[in-house]
């Protein structure tokens, strides 16, 4: 069940300066409400961070200080939570021939004192990725 949809902004670091301060489209999902078969779900709140083009920066460069500040704000335990980036499809090129499709990237974070550190990042498979999919799909209609 899709429980947030909308802009996200956050603040950087550096006081008046706000290195780092940026913006995102921020969709979240609480699966634990959907009929998932009798399922257990290890991570049941997938927290989807798409880029903005007018943001200063990337969800990819900020995405640890961003789950930081979504767990706090929506009081959810990191240790449930999927970070998720996501790169719409691109089509470029003469006559719009070439396109880069769709892509989903796990993040894997270290948690410490309520703190994301340490990002890695892998491509989100099999039914969390068949999920993921039918929500975007669902979202162009």
């Amino acid at each position: 069940m899709l429980i947030y949809d909308d802009i996200f902004h956050w603040e950087g670091f550096g006081g008046r300066l706000r290195l780092a301060s940026g913006k995102c489209l921020l969709k979240m999902f609480d699966r634990s409400r959907d009929d998932t078969g009798g399922v257990v779900l290890l991570k049941p709140v997938v927290v989807v961070a798409t880029d903005l083009a007018d943001s200063k920066m990337t969800v990819r460069s900020c995405c640890s200080h961003i789950a930081t500040i979504v767990t706090r704000e929506h009081n959810i335990a990191p240790q449930r939570m999927q970070f998720v980036e996501h790169y719409p499809e691109t089509v470029y090129g003469e006559k719009a021939r070439k396109r880069i499709p769709q892509k989903f990237d796990a993040v894997e974070l270290v948690w410490k004192k309520g703190v994301a550190l340490h990002p890695k990042w892998r491509p989100v498979e099999g039914p969390l990725l068949d999920f993921l999919k039918e929500q975007f799909r669902s979202a162009k209609s």
